[in-house]
């Protein structure tokens, strides 16, 4: 059973940082991506990683955020710095199969809460 658990979340002080992490089971992905989802708003893509560790950021967390994973115990990471109460969010966890096509699995979320 392939599964994406995130963990990590939690209450922070705007300004500071929060790491959440992501274990998969059951397959290795050779990407994986976190998202969040504001109430009232559309998913956001956030960041991605190959298995070769090759990134991608989107805008407004790039130079704040960071993704990594360590393959050896098929984990990824997002390091979250400099926290704005605007990121405020669920934030989830993607698995992607095929490079190409959009992501087939996804974790249950972890809520991050960014106070003033």
């Amino acid at each position: 059973q392939v599964r994406l658990v995130e963990s990590g979340g939690g209450v922070v002080q705007a300004g500071g940082s929060l790491r959440l992490s992501c274990k998969a089971s059951g397959r290795t992905f050779p990407k994986m991506g976190w998202f969040r989802q504001a109430p009232g708003k559309e998913r956001e893509f956030l960041a991605d990683i190959t298995v070769s560790a090759t990134t991608s950021y989107a805008d407004s967390v790039k130079g704040r955020f960071i993704i990594s994973r360590d393959n050896t115990i098929n984990t990824v990471y997002l390091q979250m710095n400099g926290l704005k109460f605007e990121d405020t969010a669920l934030y989830y966890c993607a698995g992607k199969i095929l490079l190409t096509a959009a992501y087939d699995y996804w974790g249950q979320g972890t809520q991050v809460t960014v106070s003033t």
